[in-house]
């Protein structure tokens, strides 16, 4: 059995932490045993654990925009010491044979491995257009020799990153994968949540976008854009399930204003995160992925087309790879409220063509973005790294 050592940057349960819990959750713990180092406690500690596998709160060097004043950079420092004297310890116990950093936001793993010739996976799953030096730092980073292999979430996160030869020849795209739901909702269940979580009648129909609040998600022009549905449309709401960075709670506090702003108030709800995914989705009748800056992947598009939901998402980055236009949903221009908003009519008023949607991107998802898939890419790469 070959010991991996997996970091990752938070402890939540969105994109990238479902990824890794799903990895290691199906990972053949016959020929790889995992050990995880994760900054701080939450819901992702709690899954791995159910799953027996170690876990260790520890610095995992964590790259954020704010870190480059000197209380922060000093801070940096004193945490690579402690970060490491984690590592030796854990390494001297596991003899690990290949470091695994899950998003470009860890930097502990690249800079071990640099120190102990350990074999460094970076998977990355964020495409970084400013500030400019941070783009600049990890294409240093990802060509560094220490560096063993890249893989990238989807070719477009990929085609952003692979500036040169160095970096495109240890580079592979993997797919992220998910699970089939393990159960489904019969429509007196949908109607009982659709009246307690988002406060809608039973004939309302449900638009949402499931994600962090943040500065580029998109839920300003979703709301826009439904400004213009709700004129013409009054048995519709618009949930918005999720909740912002830390220390970020300033993008929820413009959405409630603009909210207010619009006189929308009786007809858009926020949701805080929800553990059970599956029974928010079930409960949705039309999935909007809005985002101003190009989604890496857009897990939430395939979660949507696994509750077999239409989606409608922005026409850049990942999602143009999971969404098909006019066969699975609709492909938008970013940041055009007006196509937003005809898209969205466009389902509202034809129940039939949701329908269809929903049934060919259920189909899409499990051929092509199942967890099997997945995981079974992934032992492969360390299967040949080994």
């Amino acid at each position: 059995m070959k010991n991996i050592l997996f970091i990752h940057q938070s402890a939540e349960l969105y994109g990238s932490d479902k990824t890794l819990l799903l990895l290691l959750k199906h990972l053949d713990k016959t020929k790889f045993n995992p050990v995880v180092i994760i900054p701080f406690e939450g819901p992702l500690k709690t899954e791995l654990e159910k799953e027996n596998i170690k876990v260790v709160i520890a610095p995992v060097l964590k790259l954020y925009r704010k870190m480059f004043s000197p209380k922060n950079i000093i801070k940096f420092f004193r945490e690579i010491k402690s970060s490491f004297s984690t590592l030796n310890i854990l390494h001297k116990e596991h003899q690990f044979e290949i470091i695994y950093s899950n998003t470009l936001a860890v930097l502990l793993g690249i800079f071990y491995a640099q120190k102990t010739k350990i074999k460094h996976i970076w998977h990355v799953h964020e495409i970084i257009e400013s500030p400019k030096i941070f783009t600049k730092a990890f294409n240093f980073l990802l060509a560094l020799n220490s560096n063993t292999k890249i893989i990238y979430n989807s070719v477009a996160t990929g085609n952003f990153w692979d500036i040169n030869d160095k970096i495109k020849f240890k580079s592979q795209v993997i797919w992220n994968g998910l699970e089939l739901p393990n159960y489904y909702l019969s429509q007196v269940e949908v109607n009982k949540t659709k009246k307690e979580l988002f406060q809608a009648n039973s004939n309302d129909l449900v638009i949402g976008l499931i994600g962090r609040i943040s500065r580029w998600k998109g839920q300003q022009v979703l709301l826009r854009a439904f400004h213009i549905v709700n004129k013409t449309h009054k048995n519709i709401k618009l949930v918005y399930v999720g909740s912002p960075p830390l220390n970020q709670e300033g993008f929820l506090e413009n959405l409630y204003q603009e909210i207010n702003n619009l006189s929308l108030n009786n007809f858009v709800k926020v949701v805080p995160f929800q553990n059970d995914i599956n029974l928010v989705w079930q409960s949705i009748d039309i999935a909007v992925v809005p985002s101003t800056e190009p989604e890496p992947f857009g897990l939430v598009a395939v979660e949507a087309m696994l509750a077999k939901k239409p989606v409608i998402g922005s026409n850049h980055g990942g999602l143009t790879e999971i969404i098909i236009n006019d066969e699975t949903g609709f492909l938008v221009e970013p940041n055009n409220v007006e196509a937003l908003s005809e898209a969205i009519c466009k389902l509202i008023d034809n129940s039939e063509l949701r329908k269809s949607f929903g049934e060919k991107g259920y189909q899409r998802s499990i051929k092509e973005f199942s967890v099997d898939k997945y995981v079974q890419s992934f032992e492969t790469v360390f299967s040949e790294m080994l």
